[in-house]
């Protein structure tokens, strides 16, 4: 991977009783998106096999921490944010 790896977390999303949130990396150049709680990538645009696995191997490592990130997510304060 890159050097510099970029972070982001959605807002926690709810479907079928089943609580879940993505998880996006970026480099500037490729694009993963993971989601969790299963801590397992679902699209993939540039890193290899071995990176994917690292990645998801990340999200299970810190998944306490992804989803108190999620949880912070407010939506609205962030689509204010860019509409001010």
């Amino acid at each position: 991977m890159s050097n510099t790896l970029d972070m982001s977390v959605s807002q926690i999303f709810r479907k079928n009783g089943e609580k879940y949130a993505f998880v996006s990396f970026t480099d500037g150049k490729r694009k993963a998106e993971g989601k969790i709680p299963n801590c397992k990538i679902i699209s993939n645009s540039g890193f290899s096999e071995e990176e994917v696995k690292r990645l998801e191997e990340y999200m299970d490592r810190e998944i306490i921490t992804l989803k108190n990130m999620a949880v912070g997510v407010n939506v609205m304060d962030a689509f204010m944010k860019t509409n001010t």
